[in-house]
């Protein structure tokens, strides 16, 4: 995996690092793809966001059932 694919699509580089990866992501299939993949990444964190947390009080998951 390119490091840049999951900055880029997390919206972290700076510019810079921005216009560097688009030009390189012109001639680069395999991070393309990569990128698709990662496409939904940020929806799915800020989902997570709205998710009720733990309570200390609360067993793990894994125990829980």
């Amino acid at each position: 995996m390119h490091e840049e694919v999951a900055a880029y699509a997390l919206g972290v580089l700076d510019e810079e690092d921005i216009e560097a990866f688009e030009r390189h992501l012109d001639g680069c299939e395999s991070c393309r793809r990569e990128l698709k993949e990662f496409a939904e990444v940020p929806g799915q964190l800020d989902e997570l966001k709205h998710l009720p947390s733990a309570s200390e009080d609360d067993p793990p998951r894994s125990m829980s059932r």
